[in-house]
């Protein structure tokens, strides 16, 4: 979909970016709609970043496979949003393939991606930013986000995703139980440093 001279490519390919998977979602389960379809439809206590890690998969499948396997993970990913519709806590209807859902949740991973990037790997340019969420709002289609839908530039991006968190989300009781389950994971006490590490950045960012 976009090839080795993408700045997705460049972005996407640092595995420093794993580092802020605790952040992302638990930006997107402070959307309340979003927090009822991961408490309805998945075991997020019991197995905290398996949804994650099958978004990340997701991911890289449609972002760096070939053309065929990225439609393929695409149109697996539009069947599994199919079947996740219900009610939220205020009695609420929501649906997992409403544009407004999937655009946060494409939200949370375009400003954690580029948070953690500058952070830890390197800054980007003016230039560089916009560049990188023009092919943002391409891979935004592939999640079945019409591109009507998401902001037009990057100055547009920011202003979406600052009024999201100045009036867009609400903590729920979920929202809280995943933060737990995300910040104090019931691992092994060998995975505990690892554990902080995480745990450090998430809270940092």
């Amino acid at each position: 979909m976009f090839g080795p001279g993408s700045l997705t490519w460049r972005v996407n390919g640092e595995a420093v970016l794993l580092l802020g998977g605790g952040r992302a979602l638990i930006l997107q389960v402070a959307h309340p709609s979003v927090a009822a379809g991961v408490a309805q439809f998945s075991n997020y206590r019991a197995e905290p970043w398996k949804r994650l890690y099958r978004t990340l998969e997701t991911t890289l499948k449609i972002v760096f496979g070939d053309p065929e396997e990225s439609a393929g993970a695409s149109a697996r990913l539009r069947g599994i949003h199919e079947r996740v519709n219900g009610i939220d806590d205020r009695a609420e209807p929501y649906s997992a393939l409403d544009p407004e859902l999937l655009l946060w949740v494409h939200a949370t991973l375009i400003d954690t991606s580029l948070t953690i990037y500058q952070r830890y790997v390197t800054p980007l340019t003016r230039d560089e930013l916009e560049r990188y969420y023009e092919e943002m709002k391409t891979l935004g289609e592939a999640y079945s986000i019409p591109r009507g839908t998401m902001p037009r530039g990057y100055t547009a991006f920011r202003r979406y995703f600052d009024s999201m968190l100045a009036r867009g989300l609400r903590i729920t009781d979920t929202t809280r139980d995943v933060a737990d389950a995300v910040l104090r994971p019931d691992l092994v006490p060998l995975a505990w440093p690892a554990v902080e590490v995480t745990r450090l950045v998430t809270v940092g960012t």
